[in-house]
């Protein structure tokens, strides 16, 4: 079934000789929610106005409250003329063009170029309407995806906007029905897609880029089916979900927490989402809770109480832990979804934790084994859903997902493993393989997410990477030569020049930060420190561009413990001595009092190479790569750290700039 995204649509003949009280009556019928008077005399004086506005138009079509919905909001108006696709917006009683303003009708536009398949190839024209602000010059430019400048104008001379709007096209007309018809496959951020899910959305409605909500969909439904067949039998299961860089391994998670809290009736199941990403988990519950807040109109619900539901629904898995040590028995969730599940600790990791942070000094368990155990305290079923990324272990102590293979052979063999084939592979698993674990394992190809969501330019960026940091450099440069035009990477030794290019390139409320590995010691000559934005999530990912603790001020640099798990529109990288290239390899570093020392431990290799991965996969649009000059004054920074990084990545093919 086709979903209806406009309220109302016409050509403009016959919105012409439609009255008004027709047109509001189809609008009103058509409103969710309580309609105010307000928003009524809006929309009247929206239609008195376009009637004046196109009445010399021979042709077009003219379309009310049309759904974008990765915005969850609705544009006022979208007009189709030639080959141009006019997005009105309407502040009516308005004296002035506000910012907010001009930001919502930039937004709309670029939602339909990037998302809407009937908008792919057309002149797209956001006009905003301060009906009683003073007029403005019409010229704009267009960019080279065909996304113009905001046209500002008022109620007067919308006329002569929407007029010279249309000559900024060019080619065949627009079929009205083919345009109306077309699919819309929206790739929001994982917050976006958070706040859309938990106001109960579903996850087909707000993702369907490149069959990236098929495989979403279909692993809802196999973990669904696992759960359930569990519930029916009284078992105890786990699955494993794996999935590329950016495929949505979160949301898949935020999904099921989200489906099985719906379904909950019984008030026997009760499902959570458990992360030990700290960063991630602030700032999901902190989005959540504004969001709450912003569309309780009706219920008035309070920010307080809208910040403890959101985290009853996403929680700490360490906040988890201690409970489950604190009370022995089972936990209130019979479901529980842990994400990044190969960042969980070892047992070294975990008992040295226990005993000096917790003063439990008899502990000597690894997390994985403590986790499970404490579900499996549960008579009857319970189920355990572990999302897992390859390559993504940071920090010292993870253990990466053998160490969940580990305590469920030789602790737990009553439990049934579910997974896909993709575990068996090296970035899962280097030394341990799922026969081990002996029939009670079922393979499910429905548990792996091979589709990146995250760039909805491109797919190739996560292989592309990869290969950067550890395969051949013709690899990497064939793979990344096939998103430049569509994904721009570019470098540049100046960190002045890369804050002007995101900034030239970010339009409406595209995100931008400034990105650096937490061992970047060596950035303070550029008002680089190191853990600048720990503490500061919340405001660095969620605040707009007028607070200067927000991301768009590119005062402070996010390491990939904050960004693990979230991500940018565009972001600057500044690559320090701590990953430099030598010769055919890398060379890993740690600053040390006053000088760069060699790490010879392979785990702590890994650690900071995966902390680059992470890095340079967060952008959704593009990145630039900033490559540090040096200094022959500073041994700590001289040249000849930077120059070979610089060049390998020169040989790469990337843009300098």
């Amino acid at each position: 079934m086709k979903i209806q995204r406009a309220s109302y649509q016409a050509d403009t003949p016959r919105f012409q000789t439609e009255s008004e009280e027709a047109i509001l009556g189809q609008l009103a019928q058509s409103h969710l929610g309580d309609l105010t008077p307000a928003q009524r005399e809006a929309w009247a004086q929206q239609i008195s106005i376009l009637k004046r506005s196109t009445l010399g138009l021979s042709g077009g079509t003219i379309l009310f409250e049309y759904l974008i919905p990765r915005m969850g909001k609705r544009a006022d108006n979208v007009l189709l003329i030639g080959n141009t696709v006019v997005v009105i917006e309407f502040k009516v009683g308005a004296t002035n063009y506000d910012r907010n303003a001009v930001k919502q009708a930039i937004d709309y536009a670029l939602d339909l170029k990037n998302f809407h398949g009937g908008s792919k190839g057309m002149t797209i024209v956001p006009i905003l309407v301060a009906t009683q602000a003073r007029e403005c010059q019409h010229e704009v430019a267009v960019a080279a995806d065909g996304v113009s400048e905001v046209i500002r104008t008022n109620a007067e001379h919308l006329s002569a906007a929407i007029t010279y709007a249309a000559s900024l096209g060019s080619g065949s007309a627009i079929d009205p029905q083919d345009w109306t018809e077309a699919g819309y496959q929206p790739t929001p951020t994982i917050i976006e897609a958070s706040q859309a899910l938990y106001r109960g959305h579903a996850v087909t409605d707000i993702t369907r880029f490149e069959a990236g909500a098929d495989n979403l969909g279909a692993t809802t439904t196999a973990l669904c089916h696992i759960i359930d067949n569990a519930k029916s039998q009284g078992e105890k299961a786990i699955c494993f979900v794996t999935g590329v860089p950016g495929a949505g391994k979160t949301l898949a998670g935020l999904n099921l927490a989200n489906e099985r809290r719906k379904s909950d009736t019984d008030a026997i199941e009760h499902a959570v989402f458990l992360s030990g990403n700290g960063p991630l988990v602030k700032v999901l519950q902190e989005s959540l809770a504004r969001d709450v807040v912003k569309h309780s109109n009706s219920t008035g619900e309070s920010k307080a109480e809208a910040l403890r539901k959101a985290k009853a629904f996403i929680q700490n898995i360490h906040h988890f832990r201690d409970e489950c040590i604190r009370n022995p028995a089972p936990p209130t969730e019979r479901v529980v979804v842990f994400d990044e599940a190969q960042r969980a600790w070892n047992r070294e990791q975990t008992s040295k934790f226990m005993q000096q942070k917790r003063g439990h000094g008899d502990f000597d368990l690894s997390e994985p084994d403590f986790l499970i155990g404490a579900m499996d305290r549960h008579s009857g079923w319970a189920v355990i859903v572990c999302l897992v990324g390859g390559g993504q272990e940071i920090n010292t102590g993870e253990a990466g997902i053998e160490e969940w293979l580990r305590a469920l052979r030789d602790h737990y063999p009553h439990w049934s493993v579910h997974l896909p084939d993709q575990l068996q592979d090296l970035d899962y698993l280097p030394t341990l393989s799922t026969n081990e674990l002996g029939s009670r394992v079922n393979h499910n190809r429905s548990l792996h997410l091979g589709v990146s969501i995250r760039s909805f330019r491109s797919e190739q960026l996560s292989a592309g990477i990869n290969s950067l940091l550890t395969g051949s450099i013709e690899i990497a440069r064939q793979q990344l030569e096939s998103i430049r035009q569509t994904y721009p990477i570019c470098i540049t030794r100046s960190l002045q020049t890369a804050k002007d290019w995101v900034r030239r390139h970010a339009r409406g409320s595209e995100r931008f930060g400034l990105l650096a590995s937490s061992g970047a010691r060596r950035l303070k000559p550029l008002s680089i420190f190191a853990s600048g934005v720990q503490g500061n999530e919340c405001n660095w990912f969620l605040n707009d561009d007028l607070d200067v603790r927000s991301s768009y001020y590119l005062e402070d640099a996010a390491s990939e413990f904050e960004v693990q798990g979230l991500e940018l529109d565009w972001t600057v990288l500044v690559w320090d001595g701590d990953l430099i290239r030598s010769g055919s390899n890398w060379s890993y570093r740690a600053f040390k009092g006053t000088r760069w020392q060699v790490i010879r431990n392979e785990d702590a290799q890994r650690y900071r190479l995966n902390a680059y991965r992470v890095l340079l996969t967060r952008a959704r649009q593009g990145i630039v790569i900033v490559v540090p000059a040096g200094d022959p004054m500073d041994l700590t920074r001289l040249p000849e750290f930077y120059d070979p990084t610089w060049k390998h990545l020169t040989s790469l093919g990337f843009n300098s700039i």
